[in-house]
């Protein structure tokens, strides 16, 4: 029981632990990890932009039909 308290307090002591691992595997997990962040992102910013484009293309519509109605009336 004493040396598993003075093996804890050894590790507290320690300062905190570093990373052990070789080089490809740390950059395959920084590759998946921003993969698995930016895919979602990407596909939020394909769906705003499908809506701003629907919006400005019935806004242009909006305004050729009423320059065509006002031609029309003149």
């Amino acid at each position: 029981m004493a040396e598993e308290i003075k093996s804890q307090e050894q590790q507290q002591e320690s300062g905190p632990q570093t990373i052990k691992g070789d080089v490809s595997t740390i950059l395959t997990g920084v590759g998946s990890l921003l993969d698995n962040t930016l895919t979602p992102v990407g596909n939020m910013l394909v769906q705003a932009l499908e809506s701003v484009n629907t919006v400005a293309q019935q806004i242009l519509e909006g305004i050729s039909k009423s320059l065509n109605n006002n031609q029309g009336s003149k």
